[in-house]
């Protein structure tokens, strides 16, 4: 994994690596891969926040814990105060930038849940009152999210599910977004969330 100060974009996490024991900075590159540098725009001392590339609806953020664990009951108290604190702070933000109603929170916690890479993450997305009435109406997020549009890693093959399937998204309208715009949207976000606690 390459890393280049130059590529971060986010002044705390600059200072806060360039300030790094060599353990820490190790911590920092496996965590925050060189790939998401540019897409961080919160960070805590135990978690992080950034933009997501194919967002469900504009606003769709995730939020982990900085320590790659694969299920929410691995983390420590400390981490999931840490954690949920960090989520209501972003929700509350992204609602007011976004100009929504309310939110969806999600977690898939697990393979067999949905969970598409091995690291707890946890989904803000930003509602409004008729949003995806062109889709099958507000449910329609729970199967976004089961599908190609809330998966953040690899593609899981499809699995025989006992509960129904809610309706897909038409793909051929999402397309990924560029680097340079999800940087963008990544500093806007860093400005409105104000100073991280590092």
């Amino acid at each position: 994994m390459t890393w280049m100060l130059g590529q971060l974009h986010h002044e705390n996490l600059r200072s806060e690596y360039q300030h790094a024991t060599l353990d820490e900075q190790a911590d920092i590159l496996r965590h925050v891969s060189s790939n998401l540098i540019g897409i961080v725009f919160h960070l805590t001392p135990l978690s992080f926040a950034i933009v997501n590339l194919k967002p469900i609806l504009p606003g769709h953020v995730l939020v982990s814990p900085r320590r790659v664990v694969p299920r929410l009951s691995d983390l420590s108290h400390d981490e999931v105060v840490d954690l949920f604190l960090t989520v209501q702070k972003v929700g509350r933000m992204i609602e007011r930038v976004y100009k929504a109603s309310s939110l969806n929170i999600a977690m898939q916690d697990g393979a067999d849940a949905g969970q598409s890479v091995p690291h707890v993450h946890t989904h803000i997305i930003p509602r409004k009152a008729t949003d995806l009435d062109d889709r099958g109406g507000s449910d329609a997020i729970y199967g976004m999210l089961e599908g190609e549009e809330g998966d953040v890693g690899q593609h899981l093959e499809e699995k025989q599910r006992k509960r129904p399937q809610f309706p897909k998204v038409d793909e051929s309208t999402r397309h990924s977004r560029s680097e340079q715009e999800m940087i963008e949207e990544a500093e806007m976000l860093a400005r409105e969330m104000g100073p991280s606690r590092l």
